[in-house]
């Protein structure tokens, strides 16, 4: 294979503090890349900015002006994420022979990008960026993330363990992802369903330079419930197979009713009651959300309203 070109798709959400920094060093890989052969010398960067508050948008603007290998398009409006990294996708796609997607703090090892054009040259169509380690995590952050695939695992949802959104995907997955048209959007969880040939390079993640985390708790645990009322039906299934063993224990209960009843040894039981009232209100509601998130998926999606708007786009 010809020297690809290579397009990497940064998702950037106020991220003033560090995309200068992060341009200057993708920029100087390019540069390495394209001298040793790895890469096309047009291959180049792609800003998608997720409506950015702070100076982002500007910021992209000056790059480019200073160096035209830094592109960018401006949502509309904030989206989130995954549809910040769709659109940049999708703006790419047919500029480009394969693109990498990674976070704009550059916390994941851009050196292994090599290694990742190096297996899409041999043939690879989705090439996952997997850390090798949780070391450099606090202990929560850590607790939390392992719970987080281990419990996508649980309700059935196929993902890569530890792998985010550090990958390489050719134009060819590239084409077969642009035909995926929900609005819940969940790439973690489509990219196994994609198929084609795959193949995983492991780093180590190091600290985040300047900023701040966009992804606090509250939003992984959202892209979590996200991910698994998107792709698995499992809950719904746990909440019948729930309801088939309190109704098996509700039969046995109602025949020592009975012969309670029988025997004349009936006593009031306040506390077991209300307690079984609590419970069972609380399961009934906890089912009843379940079925509401899916049918709040179902009313998303029936609507097929844009994922994304792009208002401006630097090429």
């Amino acid at each position: 294979m010809d020297a690809p070109r290579i397009a990497i798709v940064l998702p950037c959400y106020n991220e003033q503090e560090v995309l200068p920094s992060t341009a200057r060093t993708l920029l100087s890989l390019l540069d390495r890349f394209a001298a040793e052969g790895l890469v096309a010398a047009d291959s180049y960067i792609m800003c998608s900015n997720d409506g950015s508050r702070d100076a982002t948008r500007r910021i992209i603007a000056e790059l480019h002006a200073a160096d035209p290998r830094v592109k960018g398009i401006t949502l509309a409006h904030n989206r989130g994420q995954q549809a910040a990294l769709l659109a940049g996708l999708m703006t790419v796609r047919e500029r480009c022979d394969a693109a990498i997607t990674i976070d704009a703090d550059l916390q994941d090892n851009p050196e292994m990008m090599a290694d990742m054009v190096r297996l899409f040259r041999e043939g690879k169509d989705i090439v996952y960026g997997v850390r090798s380690s949780r070391d450099s995590d606090s202990w929560f952050k850590r607790v939390s993330a392992q719970s987080f695939y281990k419990f996508q695992s649980a309700m059935g949802l196929q993902t890569v363990y530890n792998h985010a959104d550090y990958r390489l995907m050719s134009r060819r997955a590239l084409d077969i992802l642009s035909q995926y048209g929900e609005s819940n959007l969940y790439l973690r969880g489509i990219m196994p369903d994609i198929g084609l040939q795959t193949a995983v390079v492991e780093y180590a993640r190091t600290e985040r330079t300047a900023g701040e985390s966009k992804y606090p708790l509250s939003k992984m645990l959202a892209l979590s419930i996200d991910g698994i009322t998107s792709f698995t039906a499992k809950p719904m299934r746990i909440i019948f197979l729930t309801g088939l063993g309190l109704m098996l224990v509700d039969i046995v209960v109602a025949l020592w009713v009975l012969y309670v009843h029988m025997a004349h040894h009936t006593v009031t039981g306040w506390s077991s009651l209300m307690l079984s009232v609590w419970f069972l209100g609380s399961l009934i509601l906890m089912a009843i959300g379940i079925v509401g998130e899916y049918i709040g998926k179902i009313f998303v999606e029936v609507k097929a309203r844009p994922r994304y708007n792009i208002e401006e786009e630097v090429f």
